[in-house]
């Protein structure tokens, strides 16, 4: 059997064939390396855009050709509009001094109780000597304007009153000191007969005269005034005292009825409209208070005064004396600047010489009133008008 030779170009392609093997077995071992080594360390997510695609030109020549890179400008990061600077509005210091207020700005509420005050005896409706504080007096006076405005009476100073109580011009007014003031001024007896020797019975001092005028407390008139000298006041000094005046009555009264329990006097015209509410004293004894209707018997202003011992069985003085005497006009008088008898022997309305006293203190049987409430009533008063008297 003849021996076959093994030709050259068949063991070439063996060879060929091992390596092809090799390769492929190279292959699948680097495909499966690559897929481990992304198992255990996956692509990290990047922040960024991707970069944009890189377009290439075909019409040349596959190992000439260029990519064309077309040149975007980066993306501006979207910033909000800022508004325009504006300048924050003035704002105003505080004034560490109250406002002054103005004469424009009357009419206007009242607020407080010295307004208040002010503002009732500009009507006519007294709470005593003002002074600022809210007494029994004032809220008296409060129940007054209330009623006569139709308002719920509570003597207190409400919202409701307040928007009916006005000021209509300003709570202080000047004064100025005249030589009549300082020229009438005298030294006040201390016993009855000493009383009875003198010209006049007029004020001791200018504070005292001032403080009347204004209806008003003397320490209220000081304290509106610090830095006052009042022992030595000149003519032409200029005081800030309540700028407080009754109104020129319209009509006459109708009646009078004066309120015991409550300790104050007030006058009706004929359509039961209030003229006057004013504080009064009344007497100490019971016994000595008339109760009932009364009538105007006689009215006398700026009277003298007849001192009669057997009205002050209590006073020393008055027994020692022993008869009557007469005791000229005048604001210190004992029934002060006005007489208003009473058809009752002994009784009657009156002045004193101590205003901040009335309605505080209590008399021998007679109605007491400050001097400008005295003073007014005389002009609303006429012989023969009632006067009622209620518990």
């Amino acid at each position: 059997m003849p021996v076959l030779e093994k030709k050259p170009f068949a063991k070439g392609r063996q060879r060929a064939g091992d390596w092809l093997a090799v390769l492929l077995l190279l292959a699948i071992l680097a495909g499966l390396g690559w897929l481990w080594w992304h198992e255990k360390h996956p692509e990290k997510s990047s922040p960024h855009k991707s970069p944009p695609t890189v377009p290439v030109n075909k019409n040349l020549s596959p190992l000439l050709a260029v990519p064309v890179v077309k040149m975007v400008e980066p993306e501006k990061p979207v910033v909000a509009p800022v508004p325009a600077q504006v300048a924050p509005p003035a704002v105003e210091k505080p004034n560490p001094v109250s406002p002054v207020i103005s004469e424009t700005d009357f009419p206007r509420p009242v607020r407080g109780i010295l307004e208040a005050q002010i503002a009732l005896a500009r009507r006519a409706i007294s709470p005593g000597s003002i002074d600022g504080a809210a007494g029994s007096q004032t809220r008296a006076a409060i129940g007054a304007f209330q009623r006569s405005e139709n308002l719920l009476e509570s003597g207190l100073l409400d919202t409701n009153t307040r928007a009916q109580l006005t000021l209509d011009a300003p709570v202080l007014a000047d004064y100025t000191v005249t030589t009549n003031d300082l020229a009438r001024l005298q030294p006040l007896g201390k016993t009855w007969l000493a009383k009875s020797q003198q010209s006049a019975l007029e004020y001791e001092t200018i504070l005292e005269c001032v403080a009347e005028k204004a209806h008003a407390h003397p320490l209220l008139v000081q304290k509106f005034n610090p830095g006052v000298d009042w022992t030595s006041l000149a003519a032409g000094t200029v005081l800030k005292i309540p700028g407080v005046s009754y109104p020129e009555p319209a009509d006459k009264a109708a009646f009078v009825i004066i309120h015991l329990s409550g300790k104050f006097l007030e006058a009706f015209d004929a359509d039961t409209n209030l003229l006057l509410h004013c504080p009064c004293s009344i007497a100490a004894k019971v016994e000595k208070r008339p109760v009932g209707e009364l009538h105007v018997a006689a009215i006398a202003p700026h009277p003298n005064y007849t001192f009669d011992p057997a009205v002050f069985p209590e006073s020393p003085e008055a027994q020692a004396i022993g008869h009557k005497l007469i005791l000229p006009p005048g604001p210190n008088n004992p029934v002060g600047v006005a007489w208003i008898s009473l058809d009752k022997p002994g009784y009657g309305m009156h002045g004193t010489p101590s205003p901040e006293q009335v309605g505080r203190t209590e008399s021998h049987g007679c109605f007491r009133l400050a001097n400008w409430d005295a003073e007014y009533l005389v002009k609303l008063v006429s012989v023969g008008m009632p006067v009622e008297v209620v518990p």
